[in-house]
């Protein structure tokens, strides 16, 4: 017989479901994401960091988990909530379930809700805290616990890398800045031939000028912007030295750096199927999003920078790109993993800017 477990959230709204993964209790943010595959990158995503994941596809784990996938080896996420997830799953690359996974990482996770519900409160609500805890006993006193209980703060500290490594190719130099990287931008990187340095979010402007890149990545990434106060400063020392291009948490490092303002969104965008125009084409993408706040537009307009994509959902800023200076950035995953590969492009627009600046320098 199965082990039965609760889903508590901030509002006193309780779920009764059942263990699968680690048996631990834990606290977090719960959010919720709309894509039907790719919970094996969804749930080793960096930027999930500290929160718990409902899934609103019905059925998770079905093509199991297998070992080329994994966006990081350390998933940090809190827990997973699905309404079923699957015990037998059937693909030719399967090498574990879903309950194995999560139960070697000590990541529990609860099925048998309904995510439909939980999805709507979310949405009505915004972003709650909640634990899933073992006992229903300690329901009213979780409750209690989660109405005082302040959430970690220094996400990107915990999944930066601690100390700097090379992804070895053999033409342009990039430095890529790990606020929470997913494994798959390098892996765009270096299939366009980019030797990539991979350094901590506490680099310093001085430290990457001194390896003279031709370009800066900065990487998507868990938590609030605003705390992440060594990615703005370093931003600010490197604009107009090198070319840079920002995804996700690095796209609104470079609004701050910029003087622009960000602010926390009611429940967020996470999915992989989320539309976005953009604005010198006309043409709408299909993107792959993961993110909890988004740049005020009205703070753009006192800058040096303009929009170049925003969301048909909701017009949220969706990119950005300096007037004069080689630098630009967007709001969603062009690395997909999960996802469409419509703004894949923006690799190669990456590579384009990096060959334009090295003519110029060289020509000067």
């Amino acid at each position: 017989m199965r082990k039965q477990r609760y889903l508590v959230l901030e509002d006193g709204t309780t779920f009764k479901g059942y263990r699968f993964g680690s048996d631990k209790e834990v606290v977090g943010e719960i959010v919720f994401n709309t894509a039907m595959t790719g919970y094996q990158e969804t749930l080793s995503d960096p930027s999930y960091t500290g929160q718990i994941i409902t899934f609103t596809y019905p059925l998770i784990g079905n093509y199991g988990i297998n070992r080329d996938d994994f966006e990081t080896l350390n998933p940090s996420l809190k827990g997973m909530v699905v309404r079923e997830a699957c015990d037998l799953p059937s693909n030719f690359r399967n090498m574990a379930t879903l309950d194995e996974t999560l139960k070697s990482y000590d990541v529990p996770g609860i099925d048998g809700v309904d995510t439909r519900k939980l999805t709507r409160i979310i949405r009505q609500h915004g972003v709650l805290k909640a634990a899933i805890i073992n006992d229903e006993k300690d329901i009213d006193a979780t409750i209690e616990r989660l109405k005082v209980e302040s959430l970690p703060t220094d996400e990107v500290a915990q999944v930066s890398t601690k100390s700097a490594y090379v992804s070895t190719g053999n033409d342009l130099r990039v430095v890529l800045i790990d606020f929470g990287k997913k494994e798959n931008i390098v892996r765009e990187l270096n299939l366009r031939g980019c030797d990539v340095t991979v350094m901590p979010y506490t680099t310093t402007a001085e430290e990457i000028i001194r390896l003279r890149p031709d370009g800066v990545m900065l990487s998507n990434g868990p938590g609030n912007p605003e705390v992440v106060t060594e990615g703005i400063e370093m931003i600010k020392g490197i604009l107009g030295k090198v070319p840079f291009f920002g995804i996700c948490l690095g796209h609104q490092l470079f609004a701050l750096a910029s003087g622009a303002t960000t602010f926390k969104m009611k429940f967020g965008h996470r999915g992989a199927n989320h539309p976005v125009k953009n604005l010198a084409t006309g043409k709408i993408e299909i993107t792959s999003q993961n993110h909890g706040y988004s740049v005020d537009p009205e703070s753009i307009k006192n800058t040096d920078l303009e929009i170049t994509h925003t969301a048909l959902n909701d017009g949220t800023v969706e990119g950005l790109k300096h007037k004069s200076l080689p630098a630009f950035s967007v709001q969603y995953h062009p690395e997909a993993s999960p996802g469409p590969h419509d703004p894949n492009y923006l690799f190669d627009q990456f590579i384009d800017l990096m060959k334009e600046n090295k003519e110029r320098v060289t020509n000067a």
